[in-house]
């Protein structure tokens, strides 16, 4: 193996590595939590890792591994691009739930409560 394959492998092996990290890092926020949670930085693993894997798949000419890295940068530019966007809107107001009824469903985007009959 020549020195140029040996630095590209390498470079391979650190994407998988900065990819893997985003699954370890929702991981530990979850368990953290006691709930599924994804962490702004599973997004920002995400993307580099992909970045990385990116330019491994276009070395090796690979145009499954292309495709399959090219379309996940742009998931999860969207999902960062919502999660900031959102960010700066106010909180929907939720109501005060009797205590038998159940929690209402999280928003998909940030995650806060949706009240069932949000207030006219």
């Amino acid at each position: 193996m020549s020195t140029q394959e040996k630095i590209w492998v390498a470079i391979g092996l650190v994407g998988q590595a900065m990819f893997s990290m985003r699954f370890v890092l929702q991981w530990l926020a979850s368990e953290k939590q006691k709930k599924s949670v994804i962490p702004i930085t599973f997004w920002y693993f995400s993307i580099a890792g992909s970045l990385i894997l990116l330019s491994y798949a276009i070395y090796r000419r690979d145009p499954v591994f292309i495709l399959g890295q090219s379309f996940g940068m742009f998931v999860y530019l969207r999902n960062l691009y919502f999660i900031l966007w959102h960010k700066d809107k106010p909180a929907l107001e939720t109501q005060a739930r009797p205590p038998e009824c159940p929690p209402c469903p999280p928003c998909p985007q940030c995650g806060a409560e949706i009240p069932r009959n949000p207030p006219q």
